[in-house]
């Protein structure tokens, strides 16, 4: 498994990627994969390898294909600044409990220690997917929050878990 940043040469595969996760994880994402499929190229590539700095992605490769990816968007807001947001977290079926998930997380994390002044991530994930909470929770993301009725699914309104992790460990206070 190779875990390494995208560049916008990798567009077409993560876009490949991400509507299949629209698709077929559909509850765990805010967007549809219509809404998604209707961007264009350079909406994507901004998502992935933004020309201000201010969203990077990256992706987990196996035999050479896109396996998983995830991503970090961070804020140009003077009073955000301190704050990255990882979103749009996938691994394919196949390639998951193979370590996919806490790698992406794991060079994600690194990134964000590398970044000056950054002080926290922050997520949200959707109520009832206990796998990805429990992998959050191993790379030291905890809940703060959940918001009721987030999303509306074909299954019914579901909640979106806030979840935060400092940049450096420390004890965390909420």
């Amino acid at each position: 498994m190779l875990v390494r940043r995208l560049s916008a040469a990798d567009v077409g595969h993560y876009r490949e990627l991400m509507l299949e996760a629209y698709t077929l994880a559909a509850d765990a994402f805010t967007s549809t994969a219509a809404e998604r499929a209707a961007k264009p190229e350079s909406w994507w590539i901004k998502r992935i390898a933004s020309p201000d700095t201010l969203g990077t992605a990256f992706g987990a490769y196996e035999a050479g294909e896109l396996v998983g990816a995830v991503a970090l968007e961070f804020s140009g807001r003077p009073k955000r600044r301190h704050s990255a947001a990882l979103l749009g977290m996938y691994v394919r079926a196949r390639a998951r409990s193979r370590g996919a998930g806490s790698a992406l997380l794991a060079a994600a994390i690194e990134h964000v220690q590398h970044r000056p002044g950054l002080k926290v991530i922050t997520l949200t994930v959707t109520e009832g997917n206990e796998a990805a909470i429990r992998l959050y929770q191993a790379a030291g993301f905890a809940a703060w929050g959940t918001e009721p009725m987030a999303i509306l699914t074909p299954r019914g309104l579901k909640n979106k878990v806030h979840m935060w992790r400092p940049v450096v460990d420390e004890p965390q206070a909420v």
